[in-house]
């Protein structure tokens, strides 16, 4: 019985420590997951751009909701861009992602700093100053999408 209780602890910190990517069984689960990521992402981003484009009317508490999922979403997806996730799936990422990974992380780690930004502007319900921050988040979308998504 001793000699079980450290072996248990042994085990559960070896699969803490283990790589993200090991919680998706098939690629195709991982491909699933920044799918999804990026919708929520998207939709979020999109309610904010309406405000910020004037399509909608301004309203600080949605557009800082809005912007504090953004900015949550942004951290996600890119755990799921792991060995073998190129294929076997529905997906338009280009083998650039997997060959030029750190080129690549430069991309999330980029829309994560634009993203706070864009929360933090949000969040003193200034107009302008979201509209600053939506487009410099917009850009930084484009242009990861650009070098490293199927049209």
């Amino acid at each position: 019985m001793k000699f079980l209780a450290p072996l248990a602890m042994a085990i559960a910190f070896t699969s803490l420590s283990a790589p993200a990517f090991a919680q998706f069984q098939k690629p195709e689960d991982a491909i699933k997951y920044r799918k999804a990521a990026m919708t929520v992402m998207a939709s979020h981003f999109g309610r904010v751009g309406a405000m910020a484009n004037g399509r909608v009317p301004f309203d600080a508490k949605v557009a800082a909701d809005s912007s504090a999922i953004v900015e949550t979403m942004s951290r996600l997806p890119w755990e799921a861009f792991g060995p073998g996730t190129d294929k076997g799936g529905d997906t338009r990422a280009l083998p650039a992602i997997w060959t030029e990974q750190a080129k690549f992380k430069e991309g999330a780690d980029k829309l994560q700093a634009e993203t706070a930004k864009l929360s933090a502007a949000a969040k003193t319900g200034n107009l302008d100053a979201v509209k600053t921050a939506f487009g410099a988040v917009g850009q930084t979308c484009k242009a990861c999408h650009d070098a490293y998504q199927k049209n």
